[in-house]
């Protein structure tokens, strides 16, 4: 009889089996159905911690597939789609899959994704048949499909394919939008029906890059150069021996946000042209307003009155509303744009930061300029005002 493991092996067996399995787990080659259905081929997609198996059949063009993955939520979906003509979700032929809310049955439908703002439960371009779900033991969930590859499609033998997961479906079938983080908009590539290879494209990447550099941009712009600049000419113009260089750091501070600020407007431009669809309405209506209303301001450099001037009371109302106004939106526009872009959490914690420091230092010089502004009218009010001390 051979001897029994001891109790200090038989611990690094069950740790090892612990760190084995679920990695095991993690590969599509390790995966096996309900209804035992096999595919030569699989691939673990590269993103959202997805899975592809298929066949493909060139004598009849038939694509045999079984898509794996994982809902954000317990009420979500997932998808995998074909897009004929493009590489992203807009104009794909979709198969999606979700629980029914009163059966919590797996079922799948075809929605065609016109656009990112029409999404539709309806027949797909090309035949599809044998469309079921699985609901798995892990809360993934699975779609099985054979699919007519297009003629054209066929011919080249490779396929555009896109992968999503999104949070909850409404009622009638409408699936409530995904992330656009960078997993979301990496999820896209091209299968070789051939070889069975799948090479994944950069668009999602360029994508991310770009909302990256604008984000970047309007935060230092809107977010930090123009409250900066507001606070050098509240707190810093009180001192007299800072005048006039306080007005030219102001000056330089908000044509600075401003130049800064319309860069990061037009590369928010290019990425809605490009996003088809996809539409922050309240971010970008703030955007727009603070294009114009940094606009007008700076104008007001060119128009500014002589501090005797009988309508310099007027420029002064006009200059420091529309000042505070971009300050308060600006700030605002920062923190939704974070909330669209979903950076790492240190990013917006940094930010936050900044404000409260600078909100903090707000504090400190309003009550030291209160300070030298109250002493100075003391100073003026105990002066006679014919130049004769009182005893005389």
């Amino acid at each position: 009889m051979a001897p029994s493991p001891s109790p200090p092996s038989v611990i690094w067996l069950c740790l090892w089996a612990l760190i084995i399995s679920p990695a095991a787990s993690l590969t599509c080659s390790s995966q096996k159905f309900t209804q035992n259905q096999v595919y030569p081929s699989c691939l673990d997609l590269p993103s959202l911690s997805s899975y592809l198996h298929f066949s493909y059949d060139s004598a009849n063009t038939t694509l045999s597939v079984a898509f794996v993955a994982t809902p954000p939520k317990s009420g979500g979906w997932i998808a995998w789609a074909i897009n004929p003509k493009a590489t992203g979700m807009a104009g794909s032929q979709s198969l999606v899959a979700y629980k029914n809310s009163t059966t919590g049955a797996a079922q799948v439908h075809t929605y065609d994704v016109a656009s990112y703002g029409s999404i539709v439960p309806k027949d797909l371009s090309f035949e599809v048949w044998d469309k079921t779900a699985e609901s798995r033991s892990d809360g993934s969930l699975a779609i099985f499909a054979k699919i007519k590859v297009p003629e054209d499609l066929a011919t080249s033998g490779k396929i555009n394919q896109v992968w999503q997961v999104g949070p909850s479906v409404g009622a009638g079938g409408m699936l409530a939008k995904h992330d656009f983080a960078a997993a979301n908009l990496n999820a896209k590539g091209t299968l070789d029906l051939k070889s069975g290879q799948s090479t994944t494209g950069s668009g999602g990447n360029n994508k991310l890059k770009k909302k990256n550099i604008h984000g970047i941009l309007n935060a230092v712009s809107w977010g930090i150069l123009f409250p900066l600049g507001a606070m050098i000419a509240r707190y810093i113009r009180t001192f007299e021996s800072a005048d006039p260089a306080w007005f030219y750091l102001h000056a330089f501070c908000q044509v600075s946000a401003y130049a800064i600020g319309v860069a990061g407007w037009g590369t928010g431009l290019k990425l809605g042209t490009e996003s088809f669809g996809i539409t922050y309405s309240a971010h970008r209506n703030i955007g727009i307003a603070l294009f114009v209303l940094a606009t007008v301001q700076i104008f007001a450099l060119f128009i500014r009155p002589k501090k005797d001037h009988k309508y310099r009371f007027y420029w002064n109302i006009y200059h420091h509303s529309f000042g505070y106004a971009i300050l308060v939106l600006g700030i605002v526009n920062v923190f939704k744009g974070l909330g669209i872009l979903k950076p790492e959490h240190k990013w917006k914690t940094s930010y936050m930061i900044v404000i409260i420091a600078l909100g903090g230092i707000s504090l400190l010089l309003e009550a030291i300029t209160w300070g030298v502004v109250l002493k100075r009218k003391s100073k003026k009010s105990t002066k006679p005002y014919d130049g004769y001390s009182n005893g005389n």
